[in-house]
């Protein structure tokens, strides 16, 4: 096993506890929550709080002194990790835009660069649950979990760029008693993590159920992750992919097309583009164009709704959110609306946006999805006089159209 108890950071060996209210989106939004961070991204995780409407209830350094902090305020303590004496911490920031000396960018990684299957299913890493909590509304159709992992103390550590995956090898065994086989998920966070401390992973998971036979079986893998708990360690293997990068250029225009847990590796790109602490810390100033078109059955199905409709809000010339809710809303031939007719209704632009060699389109969802995506840019093409089954693959060929389907 090549994994280590310790914690490892960034350039800067001392951690810092945070423990904030108010902070983050569903369930996180209601509870106090600790943030273990290196002191290199302490005011970056401060100015997200700023900016997102958390409050800070503590700031502590060394392990004895966070896990007072969180036993104080009833939170649950975070993993400790050794640290050295620290100077007197600086003031939360207000939420100002990032100044212009900020530190300098980090060099890009090329596609050619990304890594894959540091851990394989013989050899997995063993990370800790950080944090499991439902992203649903009350109404809302299934189950759908946001779940972190601290990636720390792997050698090599597990290092991953957005648009990839990561394999979950479920505890227990199958029918025949063997192990359970690992479940490819598509991965939520940024190569930062959500706390930005560089050493975690999220995933959007759905509870597979279906019937059989008279009977609801329940998906494996996905259930385990649905009720996985805090603390507990977890089989990890991967990254994989590299069909679902993002290109390099900053004046790119993305196209994102996704239904249910499919909006993972978007939230992971959007975060990338427009959460402030994201751009000051990864130096890739989006400036281009993105639009994401979402189907889900219920309103109380959107996942991450709250930080899409805020960066709609705060960058309107760059961030344009459509969804297609299939339930609730009727499309133009008075039938339900799925995430095709919002591609037939918007065509026109659709194309024009596709006729930039800048532009990149990307789907992920059900596999059931790609026949009526197929069939509604075949009909959007053939109104601009475009044969789309010549186009699709020479936008393929390209590296400007990007499936990952299940």
């Amino acid at each position: 096993m090549r994994v280590s108890t310790d914690k490892t950071s960034g350039s800067d060996g001392r951690l810092f506890t945070v423990v904030v209210e108010s902070y983050g989106v569903g369930q996180q939004r209601q509870a106090e929550r600790c943030f273990t961070v290196s002191f290199d991204r302490l005011q970056s995780l401060m100015q997200s709080i700023a900016r997102n409407g958390g409050r800070i209830r503590v700031v502590s350094s060394g392990p004895q002194l966070a896990s007072e902090a969180a036993s104080a305020t009833g939170a649950a303590a975070p993993p400790q990790a050794l640290s050295e004496p620290s100077p007197k911490l600086p003031e939360p920031p207000q939420a100002e835009p990032a100044p212009s000396n900020a530190k300098p960018a980090a060099p890009s990684v090329s596609h050619a660069e990304v890594l894959v299957n540091l851990y394989k299913p013989k050899d997995p890493f063993i990370g800790t649950v950080l944090d499991n909590y439902s992203l649903l509304a009350d109404g809302a159709i299934g189950r759908v979990n946001h779940i972190t992992f601290d990636l720390a103390g792997g050698d090599p550590q597990l290092h991953y760029v957005e648009g990839q995956s990561i394999g979950i090898i479920p505890d227990g065994t199958d029918a025949n008693g063997k192990p359970n086989k690992l479940r490819l998920y598509s991965i939520a966070s940024t190569r930062h993590g959500d706390d930005l401390a560089d050493h975690t992973v999220s995933l959007c998971v759905r509870q597979l159920e279906y019937e059989k036979d008279g009977q609801t079986i329940f998906g494996v893998c996905s259930t385990f992750l649905c009720d996985i708990q805090p603390g507990a360690k977890v089989k990890i293997t991967g990254p994989v992919g590299k069909e679902m990068l993002l290109p390099d250029d900053e004046e790119a225009n993305i196209i994102m097309l996704a239904t249910g847990t499919g909006i993972a590796p978007m939230r992971a790109y959007l975060r990338r583009m427009f959460d402030p602490s994201e751009r000051e810390s990864n130096g890739w100033h989006f400036r281009g164009k993105a639009w994401l078109i979402m189907g889900v059955p219920k309103t109380a199905n959107l996942l991450y709704d709250d930080d899409f409709n805020r960066y709609e809000t705060e960058y309107p010339d760059n961030f344009r959110y459509t969804k297609a809710i299939s339930r609730e809303q009727l499309n133009a031939k008075g039938g339900r609306m799925y995430i095709q007719d919002r591609v037939l209704e918007h065509a026109d632009e659709i194309f024009t946006l596709i006729e930039d060699q800048k532009t990149h389109v990307y789907m992920c969802g059900l596999r059931g999805m790609e026949p009526g995506i197929d069939e509604a840019m075949t009909a959007a093409a053939a109104a601009k006089g475009i044969n789309w089954s010549e186009l699709r693959p020479q936008l393929k060929k390209a590296e400007r159209w990007h499936v990952e389907t299940y």
